[in-house]
C-alpha cells in the first residue's frame, strides 16, 4: 500500500510537471475535431445502425457493463455485432471471434463478450472502418456496437452514447498529460445520449440535477443515470459460493481495473478480510504474476481480469470473480430513445 501510495505521489508530480503541454494538446485535439464538424476530414457514414458507446476520459467509466446492457436488449430481436480495437491483444487486424479465442487473440473485454453471449458477433479492428466493412461483408449485422470509439471520427455513428462517472465528471476535468480528457470537454456535444455512470444507489433527484446543471446538456441530448450493482454470490467455472461464506477466511483480490476503489470498498463494507493485488488496467500477467497467484489458497478478482487468469487456473478451484448488475436509473427512457433511433435508421 506504500509503494502505491508514492506511485500515486510521483505520478500526480509528473502530471503537474507537464502541465505546459496541456494547451498544445488542447489545440491539437481542438483543431482535429473542428476539420471533422467542417467536413474537411472525412467522416464514413453507414446504412445499418452504428451505436458507439465511449468517454472523453482515460478509462474506467463502465463501457464494458453498458456495451453488454445493450447486448441483452438489442440481441432480443436483432442480429448484433460489437467492434472493438482489442486493446492490448497480441494479433492485428481484423478478427471474428470463434472457438479458438482467447483473452489474448482479441482482448479481454471481446473475450468477455464472446464468453457470455453465444448469440452476437464478436469482432476486433483498430481499423473501425475496415472493421465495418468486413463485418457488413462476412456477417450481415442488424446493428453493429462500437466499444470505446467515440474519438474514431473517421467513423460516423448513427448514435452516440458518452459515458461520464458520477465521482468524475468530464466537466470538472481538463485534458491530458495533466488532467484525464482524451479531447476538450467540448467534444460531449457530439452526443445523442449522456450516461452518467457508477451512481450511488440511492442518489437522489435533487442530485441528479445538480449534476445535470453540471454538465449542461444541449437541447437535443438526454442524460441518464445508472449504477453498479454486486452480486452475492462468487462465481467459477465449478461453483458458486456466497460473500457471506468467504468471511471466516483471509482472500486474494486482484484488480486489473482502471478504478478498483468502488469494488474494495464494497468488499470491507460488507466486512471481509483481504490482500488487494492492484494491477494496471489490462494488466498482462507474467510467469512471475501467475507463480505468485497460485500459491494464494483463494483469489476473487474482475468478470474481466477472469477471463484473462482462467487459462491458468484450469486446474485449480481457487480463482472466482465476483458478477456485477448494471441498472439504468430510467430503463424505459433509454429504451425508448435507443428505439426511436433504430426505427429512424431502418427506414
Amino acid at each position: 500500500m506504500i509503494i502505491l501510495a508514492i506511485d500515486f505521489v510521483i505520478m500526480k508530480l509528473i502530471r503537474n510537471i507537464f502541465f505546459p503541454i496541456v494547451p498544445i494538446y488542447y489545440s491539437v485535439t481542438w483543431l482535429r475535431n473542428r476539420l471533422y464538424d467542417l467536413g474537411w476530414k472525412s467522416s464514413t457514414s453507414y446504412q445499418l445502425p452504428i451505436i458507439c458507446v465511449g468517454n472523453l476520459s482515460v478509462g474506467g467509466t463502465g463501457k464494458t457493463p453498458t456495451i453488454e446492457y445493450l447486448i441483452r436488449f438489442l440481441s432480443q430481436n436483432c442480429k448484433v455485432a460489437t467492434l472493438s480495437r482489442g486493446y492490448k491483444r497480441e494479433s492485428s487486424g481484423f478478427i471474428i471471434a470463434d472457438i479458438n479465442a482467447t483473452a489474448i487473440s482479441i482482448g479481454d473485454e471481446p473475450f468477455q463478450f464472446y464468453k457470455k453471449f453465444k448469440d452476437i458477433i464478436v469482432a476486433v479492428d483498430a481499423d473501425r472502418r475496415h472493421g465495418i466493412s468486413e463485418l457488413i461483408a462476412q456477417k450481415q449485422p442488424n446493428i453493429i456496437l462500437l466499444d470505446d470509439a467515440f474519438q474514431h471520427r473517421k467513423v460516423k455513428a448513427g448514435f452516440n452514447i458518452l459515458l461520464t462517472s458520477y465521482d468524475n465528471l468530464y466537466c470538472n476535468d481538463i485534458v491530458l498529460p495533466t488532467g484525464n480528457l482524451r479531447e476538450p470537454r467540448s467534444g460531449a456535444k457530439r452526443a445523442n445520449l449522456i450516461l452518467v455512470t457508477k451512481c450511488p444507489e440511492t442518489i437522489s433527484e435533487a442530485e441528479k440535477l445538480s449534476v445535470i446543471n453540471q454538465l449542461k446538456p444541449l437541447p437535443n441530448q438526454e442524460v441518464l443515470f445508472s449504477s453498479i450493482v454486486y452480486s452475492e454470490s462468487v462465481l467459477n467455472e465449478k461453483e458458486s459460493l456466497s460473500l457471506a461464506d468467504l468471511k471466516d477466511e483471509m482472500f486474494t483480490l486482484v484488480t486489473g481495473i482502471a478504478n478498483p476503489k468502488p469494488l474494495e470498498d464494497y468488499l470491507k463494507h460488507r466486512g471481509l478480510q483481504f490482500e488487494h493485488l492492484k494491477f494496471k488496467d489490462h494488466h498482462n500477467f507474467t510467469d512471475e504474476d501467475i507463480s505468485n497467484l497460485k500459491s494464494k489458497k483463494r483469489i476473487l478478482t474482475t468478470e474481466k481480469d477472469y477471463v484473462r487468469l482462467l487459462p491458468y487456473f484450469k486446474d485449480d478451484n481457487s480463482l472466482y470473480y465476483l458478477p456485477i448488475e448494471f441498472k439504468i436509473d430510467q430503463p424505459e427512457l433509454f429504451e425508448t430513445t435507443l428505439n426511436n433511433y433504430l426505427k429512424t435508421s431502418l427506414k
